[in-house]
């Protein structure tokens, strides 16, 4: 009966906090173990008390500051110093923008979102497809679960029990080939649809657009180099970026309003509390998993078909797809992370690091693919493009994708090449 009251909760689209909650109190009912009742407060309590979590809604101020303090638009001006001359070069401007935006945001959706309101509409006016445009700005959004700093890592570095410094390590190969796949496409497509050449900076304007910039600069250099050279923990490099975000945008930049704070503070805790609600409440489900043996049952169904560690991660990649289309990435790692990653590490000798990065590549894919896409529907209402429109261009890129998951689950030094050394 549990099993069924919670599918029948996600199909009613149930919040999964809510879904996790629920199915763990009607199973706890269903046992008779009273017991269990008295000790359901603290076990939810217990599944937030980790110092990493305090990362996340850090990160996501980080974000809030940058759009308010125009660092934005002048990580963008500065993209288009290495890129811009090339033909396509505003797609390439996109493209690398976002890898910017994605180490120092780490939220796929709210990347989307600001880089959608910002390209799409000078691309258009460029001459570029719209469908295209859009299509380039919510691909570019795929980075940000993977370059570090990332949510979805975060959240599986606490959930797998291992450094979250050392899984954002893992996640930087990764991102780079995701980041080149993309430019591929980019470059195979402006081929074949003759797309208009950019133009170059003059040395005066490169050389402004570069000092203008680096303030900017400083964040992303704050988080990746505070925790690839010990310095800082993930925790304490988002502390550090979040302060230096304020000074540029009020000292520097001069458009962050002190006054401004109390509501970026509040829209961050808002999204915080919703993400660490579903984490306290995976750990009640944990309850769940461990006195059903699910991870022990399913080893036994999965090893019965392979002993192959990379067909194990093939088949786990074409659960995932579809499971990425029904829920939302997060919830969606939290959800499988308990179940699986004992049978990859156990049954597999499979890292943690490895899974982690080809689970959440993986999983985010469903914010660009329909039911649910939720990605792909803010892409379209801040571009003005239909969902249908931006989906028949996204398909090179989903392609592309595809073909890194295979290459990740194929090859595990990708993941932890960084890590070992």
């Amino acid at each position: 009966m549990t099993p069924l009251i919670f599918i029948v909760n996600l199909l009613l689209a149930v919040p999964v906090a809510l879904v996790l909650a629920l199915t763990a109190i009607w199973y706890i009912w269903e046992s008779g173990n009273t017991i269990l009742y008295d000790s359901f407060a603290q076990k939810m309590f217990s599944g937030i008390e980790n110092y990493g979590l305090l990362a996340i809604p850090l990160f996501m101020l980080t974000g809030e500051m940058m759009n308010e303090g125009g660092m934005t638009r002048r990580l963008i001006n500065a993209a288009r110093i290495f890129v811009g001359g090339f033909r396509g070069g505003l797609a390439y401007i996109n493209l690398l923008a976002n890898m910017f935006m994605a180490a120092i945001i780490g939220s796929a959706t709210a990347q989307i979102a600001v880089m959608a309101r910002a390209m799409t509409p000078e691309m258009e006016k460029e001459g570029y497809d719209k469908g295209f445009a859009a299509a380039t700005t919510a691909a570019g959004g795929l980075l940000a679960p993977v370059i570090p700093p990332s949510m979805m890592f975060v959240i599986f570095g606490v959930l797998a029990q291992i450094p979250i410094g050392d899984m954002f390590l893992a996640g930087v190969v990764p991102g780079l080939m995701l980041a080149v796949s993309f430019a591929l496409v980019i470059a195979a497509v402006g081929f074949l649809r003759g797309f208009p050449r950019g133009a170059w900076y003059t040395g005066r304007e490169a050389v402004s657009a570069l000092l203008f910039c680096l303030p900017a600069a400083l964040i992303p250099l704050a988080i990746i180099g505070g925790i690839l050279f010990g310095i800082a923990t993930p925790t304490e490099s988002a502390a550090i970026a979040s302060l230096i975000a304020f000074l540029v945008g009020w000292l520097v930049y001069r458009e962050l309003k002190p006054s401004t704070l109390f509501a970026m503070f509040r829209r961050t805790a808002v999204s915080a509390s919703m993400i660490i609600f579903m984490i306290a409440a995976a750990n009640v489900f944990g309850w769940v998993i461990i006195y059903e043996a699910l991870p022990q049952k399913l080893a036994s169904l999965i090893t019965s078909l392979t002993a192959d560690p990379f067909v194990f991660l093939l088949i786990v990649n074409v659960v995932l797809l579809g499971v990425g289309m029904v829920i939302d990435g997060i919830a969606a790692v939290i959800l499988i992370t308990p179940i699986l990653l004992p049978i990859a590490m156990n049954n597999y000798e499979i890292s943690p690091y490895q899974f982690g990065v080809v689970i959440c590549l993986n999983l985010v894919l469903g914010l660009l693919t329909p039911p649910v896409g939720v990605g792909l529907y803010i892409a379209s209402t801040m571009s003005g493009t239909s969902p249908g429109r931006i989906l028949r261009a996204l398909w090179p890129f989903l392609l592309a994708v595809a073909v890194v998951l295979i290459l990740l689950s194929r090859f595990p030094s990708l993941s932890t090449m960084l890590i070992q050394t």
